[in-house]
């Protein structure tokens, strides 16, 4: 089943979805783009349904301003399943003192939130540190680790650049026996070594490839070509697209490319260069099966 804000479904009900993204979202490190407008997340949604989107994941986690608690009414007048995220970013997203706090029952927090929570989450987000992972994300893989080991949730990384991806899959799979069917890697685009996405691929994980590029990570040239270099390795069935709008600029309401260039710009361009059975595979049949599992509780 996968976890939606509605209540679990078939993963076969899940859809057109865009595997990467945010409704809302706010960090001091992102000063006056906060996403925090329940109409224009509204319109973002609409936006995307109207081109045969139907399903979103936010990975804004704990602590960020997920409101978790507008996310089930977004959905019934969208008409898109919505998929939430617990977890917990990189320390420099939140107040010290309420970091310090949440750490000694991070892992119980996590549970609740996938379990217990009025509004349950169905992913564990997570984050790496720039090439290395750090003391703070070692102690958060862990917690990830425990809460997925008691619920069965899938979890998904935040890679800083899009480094460190196999220092990640190493730490969550062979310290923490995460299963690699159960892990997807973000922003590896940023990151274009198609022979380190052939890696992850091969390994069992998910590659996640979130666009488009803001002004700072301009690779948008490398995508089509990384996507490509799976498909011809045997990895179609490993690749997640996402749109990762992260401040309030880059919606369309701002006159950014929002949440529906996924579908007008790069799932057209995917059909065209790469066929239309590996646009279904990126949009629909691989997320079916990364956010879906067995789950407990």
């Amino acid at each position: 089943m996968i976890r939606t804000v509605l209540g679990d479904i078939e993963p076969e009900s899940l859809g057109v979805c865009n595997a990467h993204d945010h409704l809302f979202i706010r960090s001091p490190q992102l000063p006056g783009q906060e996403l925090d407008d329940a109409d224009a997340a509204l319109t973002e949604l609409h936006s995307f349904a109207a081109l045969g989107g139907q399903a979103v994941v936010q990975w804004t986690p704990w602590g960020m301003g997920p409101r978790l608690a507008d996310l089930p009414e977004l959905s019934r007048r969208s008409g898109v399943h919505l998929i939430a995220a617990t977890g917990l970013h990189q320390a420099k997203h939140y107040d010290p003192a309420e970091l310090a706090a949440v750490r000694v029952h991070l892992a119980e927090l996590f549970i609740h939130q996938l379990t217990a929570a009025p509004v349950r989450t169905g992913l564990i987000k997570v984050a790496g540190a720039f090439h290395h992972i750090d003391e703070h994300a070692r102690y958060v893989l862990a917690a990830a680790a425990t809460a997925h080991q008691a619920t069965g949730a899938p979890i998904g990384v935040h890679l800083e650049g899009g480094t460190a991806a196999l220092a990640v899959l190493d730490e969550l799979t062979g310290t923490h026996n995460v299963a690699p069917q159960r892990i997807i890697l973000g922003h590896l685009h940023r990151f274009p070594d198609s022979a380190i996405h052939r890696q992850i691929a091969a390994a069992g994980a998910f590659v996640g490839f979130e666009g488009p590029s803001r002004a700072h990570h301009a690779v948008d040239w490398h995508l089509l070509d990384n996507i490509a270099a799976l498909v011809d390795s045997g990895h179609a069935d490993r690749i997640l697209l996402g749109g990762d709008t992260v401040t309030a600029s880059a919606r369309s309401i701002a006159d950014g490319p929002g949440m529906a260039y996924l579908l007008h710009t790069l799932r057209s361009r995917i059909e065209h260069e790469l066929g239309p059975e590996i646009a279904t595979a990126a949009f629909i049949t691989n997320p079916a099966r990364a956010f879906s599992t067995r789950w407990s509780g």
